[in-house]
């Protein structure tokens, strides 16, 4: 990756590195994802899916601007999926679609600063893609399908450019089997029936990652928790509504708790999906989670990840990492929340679940540097206790006043953007009156283990 920047250089002023220039480079951390030479502006997704045979039909609409003489490009695109038809700028073209890539050739060079409007449209049966992280994206159910897209997965339902910092605002319009509830990113802003199907049209204006990107279908209702200051809703299957009201039950306190610790939340509206299925971990999209029913057990004993979800709203996904290297600001953020909120809920104080990982970490063998993980071991369990115990050693140093002060300025500035590492030490600075080098070398770059915090 070029310096700080991420993906690309950065504007002179903006902040905010510049998407499809000439200085483009892949993440290391993922080198076949993503692509160069274009940014992606706006998606439109008109998908119909028959959960019967997990059968998808696509059109996918992207809008786009070259950044170079483009002649060629790419879009990330599983090959499970078979692609029918491509046009650029309503022009039928060349394609070939090998290796996950889909490679268009439009009938005329796009210009540097040209437009483009590109249209793919696509059918199969999607599946997983098979990671360094398990299988991620499309998933079946035993009625229904989820989407589970981090860090790579989003290719497995709809062609995109598959880096983080490519963010854009989506419209998902789906449609399936009328018995089943179907909810994807953003306000839904029309729901049709006809014959047995039903079509639901979601809007997703602040700008989104492709791995947030998602879907749920499934035999569920939708139940309305809170309509103001912020509509929360539940998606449950109706056998798990009693669980719900004691797993969920301190969801709107929640809430209210992280508003008044992070800043205002970042979209209009939060919704909680249940799945009829146990899943093995919880799963973050923009604007709404998504739990097993495992999860939902009547014991509260999952509340910690109804936390760790609800704050990667803020620390994820409207502020977003530009390359992987940097996932601590995602999960040390939203790990240090749980410890957070048992405090403030009357548990362990966010001091005692730091002292109690800092000793299963000094048992730990890991020895490697936070803010440079590596691939494979980037969504291991030491990063997110190690960078939760990185924010606590910052707000040991800097007080209470200037700790929580920091994450509302960065959740403001850097609402709905990209950051890096070198972002959140630059910001940091301006609210300590001492000098935090010493604090960042120990916990972010050293592989060793500092001492705990005093």
């Amino acid at each position: 990756m070029p310096g700080k920047s991420g993906r690309g250089a950065r504007q002179p002023g903006s902040g905010q590195p510049v998407l499809g220039s000439p200085t483009d480079v892949l993440d290391p951390y993922l080198p076949d994802n993503g692509n160069l030479g274009y940014r992606i502006s706006r998606y439109d997704l008109d998908l119909m899916y028959k959960v019967a045979g997990n059968r998808l039909e696509g059109t996918a609409t992207l809008t786009a601007t070259s950044h170079i003489d483009l002649r060629r490009f790419s879009l990330d695109l599983a090959s499970t999926l078979t692609v029918t038809r491509v046009s650029v700028n309503d022009k039928r073209v060349r394609y070939s679609h090998r290796n996950k890539k889909l490679t268009i050739t439009p009938a005329d060079p796009i210009p540097p600063g040209g437009a483009m409007t590109i249209v793919v449209r696509y059918h199969g049966s999607p599946r997983p893609i098979r990671s360094s992280w398990g299988e991620v994206g499309w998933e079946e159910l035993t009625e229904g399908a989820l989407c589970a897209n981090q860090p790579n997965g989003a290719a497995s339902w709809f062609p995109c450019d598959d880096h983080p910092i490519a963010k854009a605002p989506y419209r998902i319009s789906i449609t399936t089997d009328s018995p089943y509830y179907a909810l994807a990113n953003g306000v839904l802003e029309s729901k049709r029936a006809r014959a047995a199907q039903t079509t639901w049209v979601y809007h997703q204006v602040e700008p989104m990652p492709t791995y947030l990107a998602s879907i749920q279908i499934g035999p569920y209702k939708k139940v309305s928790l809170a309509t103001k200051p912020l509509p929360v809703d539940a998606v449950i299957p109706p056998r798990l509504s009693k669980n719900f009201d004691v797993d969920f039950g301190r969801q709107l306190e929640m809430i209210d708790v992280f508003v008044e610790m992070f800043g205002p939340y970042p979209f209009p509206r939060y919704t909680v999906v249940v799945t009829d299925d146990p899943l093995e971990i919880p799963i973050e999209a923009q604007s709404f989670s998504t739990f097993g029913a495992n999860h939902c057990n009547g014991t509260r004993n999952s509340e910690r990840l109804v936390a760790h979800e609800l704050a990667h709203q803020w620390f994820g996904n409207s502020v977003t990492l530009a390359r992987w290297r940097d996932i601590w600001l995602h999960e040390g953020f939203a790990c240090y929340a749980e410890w957070l909120w048992s405090q403030r809920s009357g548990g362990r104080s966010a001091d005692e679940w730091a002292r109690h990982y800092y000793q299963k970490l000094a048992a730990s063998s890991v020895r490697v540097p936070l803010a440079d993980p590596g691939p494979r071991k980037m969504f291991d369990d030491w990063v997110y206790k190690r960078g939760a115990i990185t924010l606590h050693a910052l707000r040991l140093t800097i007080g209470d006043g200037n700790f929580f002060a920091l994450l509302h300025r960065w959740t403001e500035k850097y609402r709905y953007g990209s950051v890096t590492t070198e972002d959140f030490i630059a910001l940091a600075a301006n609210f300590s009156s001492a000098p935090l080098q010493d604090l960042w070398q120990r916990w972010l770059f050293t592989p060793a283990l500092p001492p705990f915090p005093a």
